[in-house]
């Protein structure tokens, strides 16, 4: 009899996103007539940059002639749009990237799970609490942990709290010693943001302890302040040290064309069995290679037109667009009494539930009196309980109303 990977049996009731899901359309099927507003999960609702658009149409257009069709790519990704990625979002900036250290792929979420393809299971993991949930889930399904506790905290995982006291930056360890440790900057729950001074405390302890840091830049775009770096790779030595994440979802409204893109720098380097030493790059790139067949023509000739002139106007409006709907959360809720962190530098806004409520509390609150769907914080992990995650991407309209009721039904 073919039998399972147990492991999977590990992981707790649902995916976060799902059961939200499943609650808001039980809610919906008995109340049909209820005007639900989503600011749960983190999709934009703006239309694709009309730079990108127009280069997809190009694209198809290539696929009809047998002189510019395009069959199978690169499993790297092709060369002009590494280039440009390399040229615009890492030396732009003082970091040390290039083209052939990018690998496109068809989303971060994919490839924050599949880069635990390459390392082994004795690594000791550190992730944040909260956390975005992939980062645990997919450490369970890869059998690196053991089972959850009563606070859903799963055995053999390291948890860095964050909150208000920290400023929802975790502190490094100081009692044991960790070797892989993910980071995610603007923060996903929180929307909590990291000084190059902090991250160089986090390079400079991977560097002394052999560790690797998963640096998730998914939300870089959307950062205001020009002081805070846009990539890991602008602190010294993170390039013997750090894989980068990234994507175009948030950016250029790809979540549903699907683009992204992760570093893997050729100085990066793990160990063996034998205690010899391995080029993280040959890894990822055998990886890539063996169970990935590339990101479509189509989609990586929209992905290039970020960079053209008319592209880079365009992304700034969108992410301008989804920032001016947090600025209005922010302003409205607090407002009306409720303590919020997070939307300055980032598209979420972290709110501290009012009145003692739990974050599913909150949840079935929001959604039972006002008919607004946001993120229970628990929901992110036992250090979330108390908070929720409220997603600035949707129509102004969306938000404002949002913001009207809530404001009605919870002012103080």
């Amino acid at each position: 009899m073919a039998t399972i990977n147990d492991n999977y049996l590990k992981l707790q009731a649902g995916y976060l996103f799902p059961e939200i899901a499943k609650r808001v359309n039980a809610y919906a099927a008995s109340h049909p007539d209820a005007p639900i507003i989503r600011l749960g999960i983190g999709d934009v609702t703006e239309p694709l940059p009309a730079a990108c658009r127009a280069a997809m149409v190009k694209a198809v257009e290539d696929m009809g002639s047998r002189d510019t069709f395009k069959g199978y790519g690169p499993e790297q990704g092709y060369g002009w749009l590494r280039e440009k990625i390399a040229k615009y979002d890492f030396q732009a900036r003082g970091c040390e990237v290039d083209a052939a250290e990018i690998f496109i792929s068809d989303g971060s979420k994919c490839d924050c799970g599949n880069i635990l393809d390459i390392f082994g299971n004795n690594n000791t993991i550190a992730l944040t609490d909260p956390v975005y949930p992939v980062y645990a889930d997919t450490n369970v399904m890869a059998g690196h942990t053991g089972n959850a506790n009563e606070k859903g905290e799963y055995a053999g995982l390291v948890y860095l709290p964050i909150s208000a006291e920290n400023n929802f930056t975790a502190e490094i360890p100081t009692d044991k010693q960790v070797d892989l440790i993910y980071l995610c900057f603007p923060n996903n729950p929180t929307g909590a943001t990291a000084t190059k001074e902090y991250l160089q405390k986090w390079v400079d302890y991977a560097k002394a302890n052999g560790s690797i840091i998963f640096f998730d830049a998914a939300y870089e775009a959307y950062i205001t302040d020009p002081s805070l770096p846009h990539s890991i790779y602008e602190i010294p030595g993170a390039r013997d040290c750090a894989i980068e994440f990234r994507s175009f979802s948030k950016n250029a409204g790809f979540t549903g064309t699907r683009c992204a893109l992760t570093v893997v720098p050729k100085t990066l380097k793990g160990k063996a069995a034998d205690g010899s030493d391995v080029e993280i790059w040959k890894l990822w790139n055998r990886r890539q290679s063996t169970k990935f067949n590339g990101v479509s023509y189509i989609v990586q000739r929209g992905a290039e037109a970020v960079y053209s002139e008319e592209g880079q106007t365009q992304i700034k409006e969108l992410v301008a667009f989804y920032m001016a709907n947090a600025a209005m959360i922010r302003e409205k809720l607090t407002a009306a009494g409720i303590k919020v962190y997070g939307g300055e530098n980032a598209p979420y806004v972290w709110v501290k539930t009012p009145g003692n409520l739990s974050s599913w509390e909150f949840f079935d609150k929001l959604l039972q009196t006002v008919n607004v769907v946001g993120t229970p914080g628990s929901g992110f992990g036992a250090a979330g309980e108390g908070y929720f995650r409220i997603s600035a991407f949707n129509s102004r309209e969306n938000v404002e109303e949002a913001m009207r009721r809530i404001g009605e039904k919870f002012k103080v």
